[in-house]
């Protein structure tokens, strides 16, 4: 895989006292730079910013996907297998509730991949997967 920069990626949350602790906490978040209304995170090499919004009513959207319903819109990270086997072990332990449980889709096809999906305290919707080979992450 070729070397990539870092995303940056800035979502609305509706406490930030709340999610500053859930990032630092649960998913292990250096802290950056941050306000009385947003805060700059290390998410695994990248700049992920969560921005105070007043809380709103949007009710999540899904799309079904290997007989399981996405949410959407979702975000996160691609990370190499063993640190995503760690990391899911690691949210189970702190007891975050899964929206998906960590498992493996699409097994035995093109772009085999291990996914979960959960929520932060303001209801963003979060994926982590793994490909074993990073080389079918495009893969039809």
């Amino acid at each position: 895989m070729k070397n990539l920069t870092p995303f940056h990626l800035a979502i609305p949350v509706n406490n930030i006292p709340k999610c500053r602790i859930f990032y630092k906490e649960i998913l292990g978040c250096k802290e950056g730079r941050s306000s009385d209304n947003w805060v700059d995170f290390d998410l695994f090499g990248h700049q992920l910013v969560i921005h105070y919004q007043k809380e709103n009513n949007k009710n999540l959207h899904t799309n079904p996907v290997d007989g399981k319903d996405v949410p959407v819109p979702h975000f996160g990270v691609v990370l190499e297998w063993g640190m995503f086997k760690r990391f899911s072990l690691k949210l189970e332990k702190k007891g975050v509730e899964f929206i998906i449980k960590p498992y493996i889709r699409f097994k035995g096809e093109p772009g085999e991949q291990a996914t979960m999906f959960f929520k932060d305290p303001s209801g963003n919707a979060l994926e982590f997967k793994s490909f074993k080979d990073f080389s079918q992450i495009f893969e039809k």
